[in-house]
Parts: C-alpha cells; structure tokens; sequence
C-alpha cells in the first residue's frame, strides 16, 4: 500500500480531531463525568489524556532532553500516563477542551516543521513526520471511540482508518515482543475493506500468512477498543491467526483490552 504524504495525513489528523471536537463541544456538562469503558475514566479523562499526550509531542519535537526524562519515568511507572490524565480531568470541562484543541494545533505545526528524514523520539522507536502523524490520528480516533462507546453513539469510520491499519501492520513484530514471543519469520498478507468498499493491503499476494476482513474492525482490534470474538476479521495460517490475538496499534503495554460483546460461536 502506497504511503500518504505529510501534507495529506496533517490533514487527515487535523480532520480527525475536528470530529471529536464537533462531538464534545456541544456535551452538557454533566455528560463529561460519563463513565467510559476505560477503568476509572470518564469522558474528561478521555481528553485530558488527549491533550496530555499531544504535549509529550510537543517536548519530543521541541525539547528532546526534557522528554527523553519523561521517558524514563514512563518506563519506570507507566501509571505516570493515569496520573495525568487524573489530574488534567480535575479542570472543568471547559478548560479541558480548549486545552486539548491548542495543543493538538501545536502539534500540527510542528509536525509540518520537521525537516525530511527527521526523527522524533518516542516510546517506542524514534518516529518520522509521517509516522507520528498517523499515531496521533490513532490515538484521537481510539479516544474518541471510548467517548462515542460512552455516548452510546457507533463508531466513526471513515478512509482515515488506513492510517490506523497501517500503524498495526508496521507494529507487528512490536506487538509479538510486547509478549516476550518470537516475531513470525514468513510475511503476513493482509486485506481490508473500508466502509465505501476500498480494500487496502499489505504484504505480498501469495503470502501464507493472510488476514482479511472489515478496516472499521481492524481498527477496533488493533486499537484494543473491541475483543476479537466481535470483530469481522479473519486469519488463515497459526502465525497470523496468534496475531489477531495481540495485534496492538500503539506503543507500550497493551493494556487490559475488552471483553467480549457477543456470545462465542
């Protein structure tokens, strides 16, 4: 699959957060204590971590040192990341919001502002431009998901989901070391149809190793916002098949995920 430019998936992340925003801006203000399906975390949990992760960006791009400490003291105590999302909750709604819209515009720009071939520290590896454009669309949507599962409102699925997919098959090998298990050796195939019928792909045609199945699915899979039982995603060959049960779009523990909406068979 053909990668998007810079400029297309700035766009892309400035339409994602735009949606999220067109959803929050409007809420009662009792509506932001509604409980999410993250442990603990209500609506304004949801955006103030929002708004929190887009300033580690922002100290990953603009000050290196001050976020190689961060971290640091996210691999010592990953809690670090819910105790900012505790106390940035604790601010009004308000505030939450219009912190989370400056920040998320910040990043834009400096995002725009990295030089081609520049990398920017991260969790995981350093990160282009590009890649970690696509993380924060990925997070916004992932985020939003919780809100909209909060709001009982479906999901959004829209062509921006490519870049979520994408993030998840880059992060395979990531995602089997996550679990202190080897990486498969063979190349996986994998085919996904959007919700206006485009099938994105990935991998060589006659793979063994193949997943096929819904990208709106995909996502929520690879974003841990849905257990496997519930998705429309489908695996041929044992080594894609264990994927699918820990396929994981992000970096860093995988979390506890969700549990199953359906009954099994």
């Amino acid at each position: 699959m053909t990668r998007p430019d810079l400029a297309t998936l700035l766009a892309d992340l400035r339409a994602e957060g735009e949606l999220l925003e067109e959803l929050l801006r409007p809420l009662p203000l009792a509506d932001w204590d509604a409980p999410t399906p993250s442990d603990g975390w209500a609506i304004r949990h949801q955006v103030a971590h929002l708004a929190w992760t887009d300033q580690a960006v922002l100290s990953a791009t603009e000050d290196p040192g001050s976020f190689a400490a961060l971290r640091e003291r996210f691999a010592r105590d990953p809690d670090v990341v819910d105790r900012a999302a505790q106390e940035g909750a604790a601010r009004p709604s308000a505030e939450i919001l219009e912190s989370w819209c400056h920040s998320r515009s910040r990043v834009l720009e400096a995002l725009a502002a990295v030089p081609d071939g520049g990398r920017i520290p991260w969790i995981g590896t350093p990160l282009g431009a590009a890649m970690m454009a696509s993380a924060r669309i990925m997070e916004t949507w992932a985020h939003g998901q919780d809100v909209r599962d909060a709001l009982g409102l479906p999901s959004s699925d829209s062509p921006r989901l490519r870049h979520i997919a994408h993030l998840a098959v880059a992060a395979r090998d990531y995602a089997f070391q996550q679990r202190h298990l080897p990486p498969p050796a063979e190349p996986f195939r994998v085919a996904l149809t959007s919700g206006s019928g485009d099938v994105w792909t990935w991998g060589p045609p006659d793979a063994a190793q193949r997943v096929r199945g819904s990208g709106l699915d995909f996502a929520l899979l690879a974003t841990r916002r849905r257990h496997r039982q519930d998705c429309a995603v489908t695996a041929e060959g044992p080594d894609a098949d264990a994927w699918l049960d820990i396929v994981q779009a992000y970096a860093g523990p995988p979390g506890l995920g969700r549990e199953p909406r359906s009954e099994a068979g």
